[in-house]
């Protein structure tokens, strides 16, 4: 069932809960008449038709995809055929990718966590700061990579679609070699400095404090790192060693991503010549710090049940 979020945004959200997508992937219209999309979302023909019934008597013009994970991007090209419309987004899922990512995955290791779309291709392929605009609509495009490579936000004036970069009801999730911790911090800085009113994002309910929900996601993060560290003092370890460690009261079923999250400040620790790992980055690798304890500051307790 679509739902009016402002006079010119409207919600559409996919069939798919979990205890990665919360109530499900959020999908969005914007404009009335001649409209974009905003994640088609699964490839599913329940979704497909909920699309159908909420744009009937409208022209699609657009359809933008915020990143090529399987629970955003699939229903894509059916949504295409049936409104011959462009399909939208910053490339191929490998495109984006940092140097140091780039020789994860040709090392041989594979993305994990919520699962790339393998098959994703926009028909046209979007850059930093180009607008895309309807009739009574502009969207800026804004590259947000650190969740996903390719990752893009679209700002509708001062409301964002932000994705799974940021989200109200959770951390997000930065499995390599997809995330990438430092591109998500400055992703974060960037969504910052614009001080928006309100972000729309791919999962859960508006974020209304932007400025404040990102600061606590940095902080989040910068505590994870602390905890890793901290741990790997005490012990060297693999990433399921760690995730193991510091998640000790997180659900069994979200191990394998906070263990996803570890790997990714291991790398990110890695290349900053602050861990050594005892073969190639991966999960099989034990970590072990370059320094022994030392004095960190704390950046405040992260929620034990989040990523």
């Amino acid at each position: 069932m679509v739902e009016w979020l402002e006079p010119n945004i409207r919600r559409l959200l996919a069939p798919n809960p979990s205890p990665m997508t919360l109530h499900g992937t959020n999908g969005y219209i914007v404009g009335r008449g001649r409209v974009a999309v905003i994640d088609p979302g699964p490839d599913d023909p329940r979704h497909l038709a909920a699309w159908q019934t909420a744009l009937a008597g409208e022209v699609v013009t657009h359809i933008l995809v915020t990143h090529a994970h399987s629970d955003h991007s699939p229903l894509a090209p059916a949504l295409a055929a049936a409104h011959g419309a462009p399909v939208l987004g910053f490339g191929p899922p490998t495109a984006g990718r940092s140097s140091a990512m780039r020789r994860l995955a040709e090392g041989g290791f594979a993305g994990g966590g919520e699962g790339a779309d393998p098959h994703f291709r926009p028909d046209r392929r979007l850059a930093d700061g180009e607008r895309v605009e309807g009739p009574d609509w502009s969207l800026e495009v804004l590259h947000l990579p650190g969740h996903f490579a390719g990752h893009l936000g679209f700002a509708l004036g001062d409301a964002v679609f932000t994705g799974d970069h940021v989200m109200a009801w959770s951390s997000t999730l930065i499995s390599p070699p997809d995330g990438d911790i430092p591109q998500f911090m400055a992703s974060c800085e960037r969504l910052k400095s614009r001080r928006d009113r309100i972000f729309y994002p791919g999962h859960g309910e508006p974020v209304t404090d932007p400025v404040g929900r990102i600061d606590w996601l940095v902080a989040h993060r910068r505590e994870r790192e602390r905890q890793v560290l901290d741990a790997l003092d005490r012990m060297p370890g693999t990433a399921e060693d760690l995730a193991q460690r510091i998640y000790a009261d997180l659900s069994p079923v979200l191990l394998p991503a906070a263990g996803r999250n570890v790997l990714a400040h291991l790398i990110d620790l890695t290349e900053r010549q602050l861990v050594v790992p005892d073969a190639a980055l991966g999960h099989t690798a034990t970590f072990r710090s370059v320094a022994g304890p030392r004095d960190r500051k704390r950046t405040g307790r992260p929620d034990p049940l989040l990523l």
